[in-house]
């Protein structure tokens, strides 16, 4: 691995700026699952400009990009990269009264936990969820009741199709069950920066509205709890499922959650609904909530275990959580392809067993489930 500074032309003004370079550089260090090859090319960018930079370089040579951010949601083949993968690591954390900025290499917990300690509601209950800022709009991050859909009034971003930054509005980010328009268009756009609109609620919560929250609480739907006490209840269910960073548990050695929960048409939940109950008994009614007209959204948690897919499942260096059976881990030994084996294992036994078919939630790179 060999380091050098490398002059990348500013955005704006197109004089060089020197931005840290490696090359042959090892990525599995920088995603949760610690998995992964080599880039051909790592960049590190801390500012916007250098981002922009370095992006705009990428693009005029033709070369392969890969942006990376906290790596938390990320399975990259044991080949590696072959082009330029780009790290941000920018920092930015702006509050004017309930209106917050992050740059999008922000430390997604940790602006959580600052927005909570300014007496602010809205993303409490996000607190614990690894990765960085610039990566919540992408995948329209979301847990216990909340979703940054709710809180985002814009993201500022990079369109490598006009050359330009642009932002985006709430509505033109066209959210949705952990998806957006940067999910659809992938290598479009670069986020640069995540703007929120938060509540003030004189350090109260935002209304609980996730049951398994309330239940933690002692309060019912709808109520609010003070902010810090919110928060703090999300981060020990996270961790009790192993679902908090920690190196050494290899529960955690995750990207969370592997899979999305289905949401299935009406035709396609009867279709389930019957081959549960043939296979568990008549009177298994299995996890079910609105999704929208026509449309009801299930549990992958639930169709893995009852699968026979169980905590802990698996003998090789790839298994499922001991804490959850949404989280497929690294026991310390793995590789790739390790982990891509025990996922296919999991998404046909799934399918033969209930005939619903499992999306995997993290990005993949160089290689499909």
């Amino acid at each position: 691995m060999r380091s050098v500074a490398t002059p990348v032309r500013r955005a704006t003004d197109r004089t060089l700026v020197h931005v840290q370079e490696l090359h042959d550089a090892p990525l599995a260090p920088l995603t949760t699952f610690r998995l992964g090859g080599p880039a051909t090319r790592l960049v590190t960018a801390t500012t916007d400009a250098e981002v922009v930079s370095a992006v705009r370089a990428a693009d005029e040579s033709g070369t392969p990009l890969l942006v990376i951010g906290g790596g938390s949601n990320l399975v990259i083949g044991d080949g590696g990269f072959a082009g330029t993968a780009l790290r941000i690591a920018t920092t930015g954390f702006t509050l004017d009264g309930a209106a917050l900025e992050l740059a999008a290499g922000e430390n997604w917990s940790d602006a959580v936990a600052r927005t909570v300690e300014a007496g602010l509601a809205g993303i409490e209950c996000l607190a614990g969820i690894p990765g960085s800022a610039g990566a919540t709009p992408i995948q329209n991050v979301g847990a216990y009741g909340q979703e940054v859909s709710s809180t985002i009034t814009g993201v500022v971003a990079y369109d490598r199709v006009l050359g330009e930054t642009v932002t985006l509005t709430n509505a033109e980010c066209a959210f949705s069950y952990r998806h957006s328009l940067f999910k659809d268009h992938p290598d479009r756009y670069v986020v640069l920066r995540v703007r929120f609109l938060l509540e003030d609620a004189d350090g109260l919560s935002a209304p609980i509205k996730y049951p398994e929250t309330a239940r933690a609480l002692g309060v019912e739907a709808g109520d609010r709890v003070p902010a810090a006490q919110a928060r703090e209840t999300v981060l020990r269910l996270r961790a009790g499922k192993g679902m908090v960073l920690d190196p050494a548990d290899h529960d955690t050695w995750s990207a969370g959650s592997f899979f999305t929960n289905p949401i299935l048409t009406d035709q396609a939940y009867a279709d389930f609904l019957a081959r549960v109950q043939d296979r568990l008994g008549p009177d298994t009614v299995p996890p079910a909530y609105p999704a929208g007209e026509g449309r009801t959204k299930t549990s992958a948690a639930w169709l893995i275990d009852k699968a026979g897919f169980t905590k802990g499942y698996g003998s090789g260096p790839a298994r499922i959580s001991t804490k959850h059976t949404l989280a497929l881990t690294n026991r310390g030994q793995a590789t790739t392809e390790d982990l891509l084996t025990l996922a296919r294992e999991v998404v046909a036994g799934v399918h033969e067993a209930f005939g619903v078919t499992l999306v995997n939630e993290p990005v993949t790179v160089g290689v499909r489930i």
